[in-house]
């Protein structure tokens, strides 16, 4: 689909996937950089929505500061493969879920409004299965920031800085839901959105301003559905690494192009040893095994055990659940 895409459709998911201008009329800020109208703007977003190919202008969050995450996975017997995913993707809580070359096949991102309510998600995926589930909780992130370039090569993410979470309050969560949502495509996005909450546009306005310094969101603006634009071989890499070696191993991942994400997350002794994860998106199979024979020769990851996750099913991939607990 990106070799169809116009010029501006181009501009507009290259140059907006963050940086999405917090004033009062985004949109018109950002025709008046791309040396169009409003109204042109907003046209081409709706169709780029209606087509597949973003699924909304908003935000992404970094993992656990909004509410509670983690990934999850079970080994699911492949006669069981399709009851099992309608299982997991009928709860509110899972925001993606992928089917992936593995004993363990069956990956998902668990969300929910805090520790109690992921717990209680959580037993319900086992229940409903009656399959042993590995929770894997974030230990640290080194880069959450999911881009892709629509033009001219691609580029390494920088590393990921802390969150502040002290900045956050209880009236920041309908407004990081309605991120998480999208923003309405109209021209006073914010004045909408504070309308909706019973609060003032440029205190909207100045609360994002907040979330998004303290590092709280990762990202605000156009967000791409990569499948759609051609990013189809996505591959989960998960390495052995030992503890003293991880944070320098993650870094050295991170100013490899290709590698969109990367964090450390926690082991299961004697189920899975596996404690750096990092995606690798490319556009074939080939390309991406081309990033991941980058990766082997890193200095940091020499000798490193890894498996390879790819992704071959896409069941499910909605926004985080940040207001209430998932339903039962």
């Amino acid at each position: 689909m990106i070799d169809r895409l116009s010029p501006l459709d181009r501009a507009l998911l290259e140059d907006f996937q963050r940086d999405l201008p917090l004033v009062a009329a985004p949109f018109a800020a950002m025709a008046g950089r791309l040396g169009v109208d409003e109204e042109t703007v907003l046209e081409r977003l709706c169709a780029l929505k209606e087509v597949g190919a973003i699924s909304r202008v908003g935000a992404t969050f970094r993992p656990n500061t909004a509410g509670a995450s983690t990934l999850a996975a079970l080994a699911v017997p492949a006669t069981r493969i399709e009851e099992v995913a309608g299982i997991v993707s009928a709860e509110a809580g899972v925001n993606h879920s992928y089917l992936r070359e593995h004993d363990w096949n069956l990956w998902f991102v668990a969300t929910a409004r805090d520790a109690y309510d992921l717990a209680a998600s959580l037993t319900r995926i086992e229940a409903r299965t009656g399959l042993p589930l590995l929770d894997l909780r974030l230990v640290r992130a080194f880069n959450v920031d999911l881009g892709f370039s629509m033009r001219g090569p691609r580029k390494p993410l920088s590393t990921c800085g802390a969150a502040d979470v002290t900045v956050l309050c209880e009236d920041d969560r309908p407004i990081l839901s309605a991120l998480a949502d999208g923003l309405n495509l109209v021209p006073r996005p914010f004045a909408a959105l504070g309308k909706a909450l019973g609060r003032t546009e440029a205190a909207i306005l100045e609360r994002i301003a907040i979330l998004a310094r303290a590092r709280i969101l990762t990202r605000i603006g156009v967000i791409v559905r990569h499948r759609t634009l051609g990013w189809r071989a996505n591959a989960m890499v998960v390495w052995d690494v030992p503890e003293e070696r991880i944070e320098a191993a993650g870094r050295a991942l991170c100013s490899l192009a290709g590698v969109t994400l990367c964090y450390q997350r926690r082991t299961v002794p004697g189920v899975w040893p596996y404690a750096l994860f990092s995606m690798i998106h490319g556009r074939s199979r080939d390309e991406t095994l081309g990033v991941l024979a980058t990766a082997e020769d890193l200095p940091e990851l020499t000798g490193i055990r890894r498996q390879v996750l790819f992704s071959t099913r896409c069941y499910k991939q909605t926004a985080a659940l940040l207001q209430g607990e998932a339903a039962a």
